[in-house]
């Protein structure tokens, strides 16, 4: 057998592999989400509660100082510590 009988298999361009599709596709994923997620946080966020606010009353003075440590602390992340 000589060389020109010996015909081997051209490889499959690299779009065509799916290990490819594996390996690049996942990260690629997970940065498109990350930034959907971005995009969902500046568009929605969430706003600054104060203790006089009608969404911060449960009724009870006991059920409103359980939660003052939460509030404090959320509105301190959600303005930076201002």
């Amino acid at each position: 057998m000589s060389m020109q009988e010996m015909k081997l298999p051209r490889p499959a361009a690299w779009w065509r592999e799916p290990m490819m599709w594996l390996v690049v596709g996942g990260p690629s994923l997970v940065v498109v989400a990350s930034f959907v997620t971005l995009a969902l946080a500046l568009i929605y966020p969430d706003p600054v509660l104060s203790e006089k606010s009608p969404e911060n009353r449960t009724g009870s003075v006991a059920a409103v100082k359980a939660m003052a440590p939460a509030n404090e602390g959320r509105n301190h992340a959600a303005t930076g510590g201002k």
